[in-house]
């Protein structure tokens, strides 16, 4: 059950603005979990989410580690290599800083996307495989929002 919470509050401030542990608590307990912000805020330090600004004067949630335990270097290597992001079907293509494909593909594996069938990476390209043209675009707005 942790677990899945915790996969749960990453997507949910990957995919949402989430400025508060309040309203961290109440989208999750919309998507069916028994929370309380104690949980909450353990899951917080546990996951090492921290806030960072949302460009429009506040600050939100964002994922510092995966729920899988990797930790946020993935994230920092998401934010400095990836050049752009597009998708093709039910293909997502990832271009990417020349020689950095197979450290954002590393990434991107951390995180566990169960949609994500598999992915090839080049030099500076990574083509992944996702089960829906729908699921693509979500995956790609997640990464977007991880990397700002």
């Amino acid at each position: 059950m942790k677990k899945e919470r915790q996969e749960k509050l990453i997507s949910l401030i990957t995919e949402n603005n989430i400025e508060t542990q309040e309203e961290l608590c109440d989208a999750l307990r919309a998507a069916g979990f028994d929370v309380t912000q104690a949980t909450v805020s353990r899951d917080i330090k546990e996951l090492s989410v921290t806030k960072v600004p949302d460009g429009e004067g506040r600050q939100r949630y964002a994922p510092g580690r995966t729920p899988n335990g990797s930790d946020d270097k993935y994230v920092t290597i998401l934010r400095e290599a990836v050049n752009s992001l597009d998708n093709a079907g039910n293909l997502l293509v990832i271009k990417t800083a020349s020689g950095m494909a197979m450290a954002v593909a590393a990434a991107v594996d951390s995180m566990n996307f169960p949609e994500i069938v598999g992915s090839i990476a080049g030099d500076d390209t990574i083509m992944c495989a996702v089960k829906t043209d729908e699921e693509t675009e979500a995956i790609k707005r997640r990464l977007l929002r991880i990397i700002g």
